[in-house]
C-alpha cells in the first residue's frame, strides 16, 4: 500500500469543496481511490436518475397542446386539432439542450464558485468538450447510422445553417474572449454579450423556422402527431383556418 506524501494537515487530495470530511492521512492511496471510484459512480448513477426525470418533465412541458378549429364551411362542423403550443425549434434550443446539459453546467458553476470565481482543473474545457462531442461525435454517429442504400434530409435546413454558424461563431467568440481582448480573464461586458448572443440565435433560429422573410403572410403550425398545417393568410380582422 502506498502512504500519502506531505503532513497531517497537508497531504495529497486534502482539500477539496466537499471531501475529505475528516482526515484521510493514514489510509493507504489504494483505498481511497478505490472509495472515490464508488462515490464518483453513485453520484453518476443518481445524475443519470435525475437528468431522466428532468428529460421527461421538459418532454412534458414541450408537448402541451391547445385545440384549433378548423372551418369546413358554413353547413358543416368545424374539425378540432390539437396544435402544440411550444415551437419544436425554440424548445429543441431552449428546455430540451438546457435539460441534456444541465449536468455539466452545474459542475463548472460548482466549481467556479467554490474557487473564487477563478478557472479550475475543469475550466471552460467542461463545456467546450461537451458542445464539441455534440457538434461532432454525434453528428458523426447520426451519419454512420445511415444504411448505405438509404439517405436522409435536413428537415429545416435554414435553422440548420443558423445553428451551426452559431456554433463555430461560440468557439471563435471563446477564443477572443480568452486569447484576445483579455487574456485568461473573462469581463462583465464580455459574460453580457456571452449571454446576449443565445436569446439573438434562438429568436433567429425561431424566424428561419417560420420561414422568414420568404413567408411573411404565412403562419402555420405543427399538431400533436407531428404533422405541419398551414392556417393561411392573417388578415386584420380575420380568423380564417386552412389545411
Amino acid at each position: 500500500m502506498t502512504p500519502n506524501n506531505g503532513t497531517l494537515d497537508n497531504y495529497t487530495c486534502s482539500h477539496a469543496l466537499l471531501l475529505p470530511l475528516i482526515s484521510e492521512f493514514t489510509w493507504p492511496v489504494e483505498v481511497r481511490a478505490f472509495l472515490y471510484l464508488l462515490g464518483l459512480l453513485y453520484c453518476f448513477t443518481g445524475v443519470a436518475i435525475i437528468a431522466d426525470i428532468f428529460m421527461g418533465a421538459i418532454e412534458k412541458i414541450t408537448s402541451t397542446t391547445r385545440k384549433v378549429y378548423l372551418s369546413r364551411g358554413e353547413s358543416q362542423e368545424p374539425e378540432v386539432i390539437e396544435v402544440r403550443i411550444w415551437n419544436d425549434t425554440v424548445a429543441n434550443l431552449t428546455l430540451m439542450a438546457l435539460g441534456s446539459s444541465a449536468p455539466e453546467i452545474l459542475l463548472s458553476i460548482i466549481e467556479i464558485v467554490g474557487n473564487n470565481f477563478e478557472s479550475g482543473a475543469l475550466g471552460p474545457g467542461t463545456i467546450v468538450g461537451s458542445a464539441a462531442f455534440n457538434l461532432m461525435g454525434i453528428s458523426a454517429v447520426c451519419v454512420a447510422a445511415i444504411p448505405g442504400v438509404e439517405s436522409r434530409q435536413i428537415k429545416g435546413l435554414r435553422v440548420f445553417a443558423i445553428t451551426a454558424v452559431f456554433s463555430i461563431l461560440a468557439y471563435l467568440w471563446l477564443i477572443f474572449v480568452l486569447m484576445g481582448v483579455s487574456k485568461n480573464v473573462v469581463e462583465v461586458w464580455e459574460a453580457v454579450v456571452t449571454f446576449l448572443l443565445f436569446p439573438i440565435l434562438v429568436y433567429l433560429a425561431y424566424l428561419a423556422d417560420k420561414g422568414f422573410p420568404w413567408n411573411k403572410s404565412r403562419v402555420s403550425a405543427t399538431t400533436a402527431n407531428g404533422k405541419q398545417i398551414e392556417l393561411g393568410s392573417i388578415q386584420p380582422g380575420e380568423c380564417k383556418f386552412v389545411l
